[in-house]
Formats: structure tokens, C-alpha cells, sequence
């Protein structure tokens, strides 16, 4: 059984970094969107494995919102710094300061989704042609739609009714001026192969994916920080609790999981008896029945 399972993260591992080669072989300027999230390094642990001894050829783009975890930042900073790699980082808070986008107000508001415009910018400026994320298909409905290569407009928009066939392995990557692809490597892991491969490769993770005690409240059956990002409503109260993030994002749409999970192999069991999803806990996936489909039509990750 446990040869099955090397078996089937290698098969995966070898898909993965074959498609980045391509990505690598067909366009010009490509990078990698990173968050910081364990999708998001596993990808860049791939991208290590998949050109090694060569640096990764190309950089890191990172969509900061002003509202990440601390140590999100440092552990992304370490991470260029131990690769090698180059990283460019596009600012939702300047996006704000130009009046590209506008602040949401209220006990809900959240900056996930201007996130699109700083992207698009960003893209355009250092006109990449391609740029890869971590997606995965098992991870909500609207993603289960995407192929490898994710064809986008020259206004970065996603056309999930207009997609081409992917046989054989075959990537087509041919757009017209002003248009990108969107690449997902690791759109056929589950996460439970994302944490089984973590496992398997002994990666470093950011410690918020571990067990910590952290001030917390509670809003509509989720789990929040106290933190400054998300003003509390008067009857939500803060208290100490043991939780770790199942998922990483901005620091207002990311629900914790109480948890007592200290290390790799306790998460995967803990995960393996689990009946929410990953994404149960981002609000952002909740404000409607098609929200994540909404916001990759506009130009989403």
C-alpha cells in the first residue's frame, strides 16, 4: 500500500513538472503566482525539482492585499531568498492610494476581491504571458472547470464555456496580443495528495499550518483572528484557542480550525476523518452560489 502511494504522488510529481517545462518551452514571459499558501509551495518546490541545477526561470509574483499573516510574509521572504528566485510583489494598498479599486466597508468588508485588478495590473506591466497557479479541481466547483492551460482575453477574463480540448497531453498555448494563459500544474492532486507529497518531500511549511494558540472569535460558525484586519462586531468576543489554518489567504476571509494536529502526519489524519471541505472556512466562497466562478470570469486567481 505505501509503494501504491509513492507511486501515485511520483506519477503526479512527473505530470506536474512536465507541464511547467512546457509552460517554460512555450511562452515568453511566464511566472508564478504565489500566496504563501501550501498549494502555492508545493508548486514552487516543483518548479525547484522540475529545472534543478538551474534557477527557476521565472519569477514569483505575489498579490499582497495589506491584510496577510505575518508570517505568511516571512516565510515567503525566506523562500525567495533560499531559492534563488526573484519575486515581484503587486500592492492591493496602492491599487487603494490610486483609486484603481475602492475599499469595502462594513464588518464583512475584505480586500480578496480586489486582489483581481492589482493581478491584471501586474500582468500587464510585466507583460507576462502566463502565469501559473496552484488551483486544484477537487478544491471547489468553479475551479473543477479549468484545464491545464486557461485561456484569458486581453481583458484577463475567463470564458469557462470557451476552452480548448487538452488529448494526449497536447498544450496548445497559442493566443493573440494582449491575451495570457493561466496554468495549473497541480490541478489533478487532491489536498490530500498535496499533504501526502509534503510529507513524502519533507517540505517547510509556515507555522500557521500547525497547531498555535491564537486570540480568536467567532462569526456565523467560523473561526477569526483578532486582529486588526476585521473590525468585531460588540457582542464577539475574543478568547484564546488551539487552531491552525487549513487554507491561507487574506487575513479576513480565512476561518481557523480548531485543532490539536502538531505535525504533518497528525494533519493528514486529521484532514482523512474530516467532513468539511478546505474552502468551508473562506468567506469568500460564501457571498454567493457562484462566487469563486464570478470572480475567475473577472480575472481571478
Amino acid at each position: 500500500m505505501e509503494h501504491q502511494k509513492l507511486t501515485h504522488l511520483k506519477d503526479l510529481e512527473a505530470e506536474s513538472i512536465y507541464i511547467l517545462r512546457e509552460v517554460a518551452a512555450q511562452f515568453e514571459r511566464p511566472s508564478l503566482l504565489f500566496s504563501g499558501g501550501k498549494d502555492s509551495i508545493v508548486m514552487a518546490h516543483l518548479a525547484y525539482k522540475a529545472f534543478y541545477p538551474a534557477k527557476i526561470p521565472f519569477p514569483f509574483v505575489h498579490i499582497d492585499t495589506g491584510h496577510n499573516f505575518e508570517e505568511t510574509i516571512t516565510y515567503r521572504d525566506e523562500l525567495v531568498n533560499r531559492l534563488g528566485a526573484t519575486l515581484i510583489v503587486g500592492s492591493v494598498e496602492e491599487s487603494i492610494r490610486q483609486g484603481r479599486v475602492f475599499e469595502e466597508k462594513g464588518y464583512s468588508a475584505s480586500r480578496n476581491k480586489l486582489q483581481t485588478t492589482t493581478l491584471l495590473d501586474t500582468l500587464e506591466e510585466h507583460q507576462f504571458d502566463a502565469a501559473l497557479g496552484g488551483a486544484r479541481r477537487d478544491e471547489e466547483k468553479a475551479r473543477a472547470k479549468e484545464r491545464f492551460f486557461s485561456h484569458r482575453d486581453e481583458f484577463g477574463q475567463w470564458d469557462p464555456k470557451n476552452q480548448r480540448p487538452e488529448l494526449w497531453n497536447i498544450f496548445n498555448g497559442k493566443k493573440r496580443e494582449g491575451e495570457h494563459f493561466r496554468i495549473f500544474p497541480i490541478s489533478n492532486w487532491t489536498e490530500m495528495d498535496v499533504w501526502q507529497y509534503i510529507l513524502h518531500e519533507n517540505i517547510v511549511l509556515p507555522s500557521l499550518y500547525y497547531t498555535h494558540e491564537r486570540e480568536v472569535f467567532e462569526r456565523d460558525g467560523s473561526i477569526y483572528a483578532a486582529l486588526s484586519a476585521i473590525p468585531r462586531k460588540p457582542t464577539e468576543k475574543v478568547k484564546l484557542r488551539r487552531v491552525r489554518c487549513r487554507t491561507i489567504g487574506d487575513i479576513t476571509c480565512t476561518g481557523l480550525t480548531l485543532s490539536a494536529a502538531n505535525s504533518l502526519e497528525e494533519i493528514i489524519s486529521e484532514i482523512a476523518g474530516s467532513r468539511v471541505t478546505e474552502r468551508g472556512g473562506r468567506t469568500d466562497d460564501r457571498r454567493s452560489e457562484a462566487a469563486m466562478e464570478d470572480r475567475k470570469k473577472a480575472g481571478y486567481f
